[in-house]
């Protein structure tokens, strides 16, 4: 069976990097107000809304959550290590939750404490949220800004989560298939997309059985186009189309799978019909980049080395002029973290460092050309954890 989730070993061997990080530090608690970092602590996935939530990590006992009521059955379906939960009914209530949360705070011992935290006024602040800063309203407290904590925490993966990701690749992969399956000219691309993701979804879930459980949606697996279709595949972030697909038209392609948490991205160029001499001509220039950025993937070299590897093949054949982005970007909890493979990023590549290697062009009115792997940096090298094929003759529908 494979491994579907992050194991209780895991989650401690983080809480105790994380109390050796007060303790370095030199601080009592930690306030943490992210959702994501939420769960990477504690195996709590919540939806964050305007009401406010938080996990405190004290450095002497143990976790507590402060947040709304209608989270708390799915805080104790889904963790252990939140032994301690403090809840209000709803935001803004009679009193507001930042009065609540330094109330309950005070009530932890932490009143005069020094806390860090990801976000010093005591919530995340979306959807419209407004409210005092928790520092205001507990004036005897310290109140540090975490920084890059778990963003350095995050940036090179354990075993666990490479396992985790391995199979997240394997599962879009499967997606893809079916994307590419059910594209034909006539059809909508949500439909298309809606398709390959319920099969695709199926299948995985009826084969990893019951232990398997999604993290952040219904959807286990997914696959789909992300408006990137015909002469809208030129804009690397679209999000709508309003025409059907059709015989000419370039598709950029995007799947992937929920396991764990964590995930993969696997992105494809397809073409429908017989593609012109300018389509290979793109297609080809967009494969050369990519295979000069899975070169360049070592430990040593930096992620400006990734991206003027790709950046080169792509000068030199003209095209500087194509270029929308960089080559690439982390992945792991998030689709997007660091590190990020850009010319103006000296950091140096690392083993356990997961990142997208997606270099692209994209001739606005025409059309845009992109894959996307994801790929592990090794001892000596890469390993690449998708695996669909990349060839235009693979990636044509005819």
């Amino acid at each position: 069976m494979p491994k579907l989730r992050i194991s209780w070993k895991e989650y401690g061997r983080r809480l105790e990097a994380t109390k050796a990080f007060l303790t370095e530090k030199e601080m009592d608690a930690m306030l943490v107000t992210g959702g994501v970092n939420i769960f990477y602590l504690s195996n709590f996935y919540h939806m964050t809304t305007e009401r406010p939530a938080a996990l405190v990590v004290p450095l002497e006992g143990e976790m507590a959550f402060m947040g709304p009521l209608l989270e708390v059955d799915h805080l104790k379906h889904q963790t252990q290590l939140v032994p301690n939960v403090y809840t209000y009914l709803d935001y803004p209530g009679e009193t507001h939750p930042i009065d609540l949360f330094a109330g309950w705070l005070k009530e932890m011992g932490l009143g005069k404490a020094k806390i860090v935290a990801d976000n010093p006024a005591g919530a995340a602040g979306g959807m419209g949220y407004e409210g005092p800063p928790l520092s205001e309203k507990m004036p005897d407290a310290t109140f540090e800004k975490l920084g890059r904590f778990f963003w350095d925490m995050r940036l090179k993966k354990t075993e666990e989560e490479l396992a985790l990701m391995r199979e997240s690749a394997k599962w879009g992969n499967l997606a893809h298939r079916y994307l590419q399956e059910y594209t034909s000219p006539g059809l909508w691309d949500a439909e298309v997309s809606l398709m390959a993701s319920a099969e695709a979804t199926s299948i995985m879930k009826r084969t990893l059985g019951p232990e398997f459980k999604t993290v952040k949606g219904s959807r286990a697996a997914s696959a789909g186009f992300r408006g990137q279709v015909g002469w809208k595949s030129a804009m690397p972030h679209c999000v709508s189309v309003t025409k059907m697909l059709e015989v000419g038209d370039v598709l950029v392609t995007g799947a992937g799978a929920d396991v764990g948490g964590y995930g993969s991205e696997l992105e494809r160029t397809m073409i429908i019909g017989e593609p012109t001499e300018k389509q290979r001509k793109y297609f080809d220039v967009m494969v050369r980049s990519q295979d000069a950025s899975i070169e360049a993937l070592k430990p040593g070299n930096t992620c400006a080395d990734v991206d003027k590897a790709s950046r080169k093949v792509i000068i030199d054949a003209g095209y500087e002029s194509l270029l929308r982005h960089h080559t690439g970007h982390g992945i792991g909890l998030q689709g997007h973290e660091p590190p990020f493979l850009d010319i103006g990023n000296p950091q140096v590549l690392e083993p356990g460092m997961v990142v997208s290697i997606e270099p692209g062009i994209y001739e606005l009115g025409y059309a845009g050309f992109r894959h996307s792997d994801t790929a592990v940096i090794t001892e000596d090298s890469h390993e690449l954890i998708t695996f669909y094929p990349r060839d235009i003759d693979s990636m044509t529908i005819l």
